[in-house]
């Protein structure tokens, strides 16, 4: 008790006369009692024109104010202490205004008050219930609110736990299968590898027979007609004889030259023929058979992973004036570039190429994978591919991978790809009209295809882009279009 008597002494000197509630901007009289402004001057305007004080009733002339800053000071002071005071005896919050208990709970303001915020203007219409029952009303929407969190919560864990599931049983599948795949090329590489070895070994056999028959007849042959000749030269000579030699044994010389005596081998050609005609009629069954299967093959995984714009995103390309060579003029709206005999007036920008006919894209790339279309036209002098950022702008450009360019051209007749040490030549047996250009940035694989279509016209090998920017890069002598 000591110890709160100070306190309600505070308190006590701390509040107003009139409204009995600590001061809010507390004011002096010249009789040096103090009051609340907003209570002496209601207080005066009911007491007419005699002004005194409400306190000692010592008249006052004048209605002089002086706010008693120190007094502000000492009340909030009060009210802190008086705050602490009570959280420290009842372990609960004090209302700032009343410093009194918060025991009841406004549904309205969804705040909690005490009794005396109860009976003011401010809550005297709203629904006041008491802490204790408005605790457990919200303990049970709480309750609610967080068996439906925990019912989201199960449904979102059994939706993970199922998906990694599934995806772990699609692993596990692509293991098998590529298992499968691998076990069975084995074999069909092994079966394919014996099937060649005996056709192979049967052809040998059958040549080896030729080579024998070739052989024996030529020998058997040769012999014969050296006999033949011997005869020949005989009988030309008993030809050539006077009369009675001629006629001298007549009888026993012709007995020599019997017709047939003489006899051709007998015809194995034939045979042969047969033999080679009923393999190439087998061998091509099963070229074709082959080929079909291989054909059939390629057709379901082109339908399945040869369609490379299923892949990659469909790039927006447009030229970067900047970049382009003086005698290359671009179309207003950027899409199309052709080679003009007249040099342009153009600022000698860094980015700018001096010394060769190209030009770059805007658009730079440094992740995913891209592809952009080209009409080329019939144009016989041109480049297409990408470049990187900081390929080699003015001098000599160094038209290679190694000198930052992926690219392939055309050179009248001859296609190249753009290879390093040498071009490669490209061996088309359709001209392309358009082109489409494929960048995979993170696995550093640039290909380009005949647009619209899965047939390759080259694919570069994989190169390492390390972080830097790279962009569509054109050489034209010939018009170049861009289809959007």
């Amino acid at each position: 008790m000591a110890a709160e008597e100070p306190l309600g002494t505070l308190d006590h000197e701390a509040t107003c006369p009139i409204c009995l509630e600590f001061f809010t901007e507390p004011v002096t009289l010249t009789c040096g009692h103090n009051f609340c402004q907003s209570c002496i001057t209601q207080y005066w305007e009911k007491s007419g024109p005699n002004c005194s004080c409400p306190q000692c009733r010592q008249a006052v002339r004048q209605r002089t104010l002086s706010p008693n800053w120190q007094l502000t000071n000492v009340v909030e002071i009060v009210k802190q202490l008086k705050a602490q005071a009570a959280k420290g005896t009842t372990g609960q919050r004090v209302c700032e205004q009343h410093q009194e208990d918060l025991k009841l709970f406004c549904k309205e303001d969804q705040t909690l008050i005490c009794v005396v915020c109860h009976l003011s203007r401010a809550h005297r219409t709203h629904t006041i219930v008491p802490v204790e029952e408005a605790t457990q009303e919200y303990q049970e929407r709480f309750q609610a609110h967080l068996r439906i969190l925990r019912e989201e919560k199960e449904k979102f864990l059994t939706y993970k736990l199922t998906g990694e599931k599934r995806i772990q049983e699609c692993l596990k599948q692509t293991e098998v299968e590529k298992e499968k795949i691998v076990s069975e090329f084995q074999q069909l590489h092994l079966f394919l590898n014996v099937q060649e070895q005996l056709l192979l070994t049967w052809l040998g056999k059958l040549v080896e027979e030729m080579e024998k028959i070739k052989k024996e007849n030529v020998t058997k042959l040769s012999k014969d007609i050296n006999h033949i000749d011997e005869l020949i030269h005989e009988l030309e000579g008993k030809y050539q004889q006077p009369a009675n030699e001629f006629l001298q044994d007549i009888r026993s010389s012709l007995s020599r030259y019997k017709k047939g005596m003489f006899q051709l081998p007998v015809e194995i050609y034939p045979n042969l023929e047969k033999r080679l005609t009923n393999f190439s009629k087998k061998n091509a069954f099963l070229m074709r058979t082959l080929k079909k299967f291989k054909d059939t093959m390629s057709s379901e995984l082109r339908g399945e992973m040869g369609k490379p714009q299923a892949l990659y995103t469909k790039a927006i390309v447009t030229l970067d004036q900047d970049t382009a060579h003086p005698n290359l003029v671009l179309s207003l709206d950027r899409k199309s570039v052709k080679w003009e005999n007249t040099v342009q007036r153009l600022p000698d920008n860094p980015k700018r190429f001096d010394n060769r006919p190209c030009v770059l894209g805007s658009e730079r790339f440094t992740s995913g994978r891209h592809y952009w279309e080209v009409d080329v036209g019939e144009g016989k002098d041109w480049a297409v591919g990408v470049a990187r950022e900081s390929v080699r702008r003015k001098g000599q450009v160094t038209l290679n991978p190694e000198g930052g360019i992926w690219a392939v051209e055309c050179d009248w007749d001859q296609f190249h790809a753009l290879t390093f040490p040498e071009v490669t030549l490209l061996p088309l047996s359709q001209v392309p009209r358009k082109i489409s250009v494929f960048l995979d940035y993170e696995r550093g694989g640039v290909r380009f295809y005949h647009a619209g279509s899965a047939n390759p016209i080259f694919i570069f090998p994989p190169a390492s882009f390390n972080g830097e920017g790279i962009h569509p890069w054109f050489w034209a002598v010939s018009q170049l279009s861009l289809n959007s």
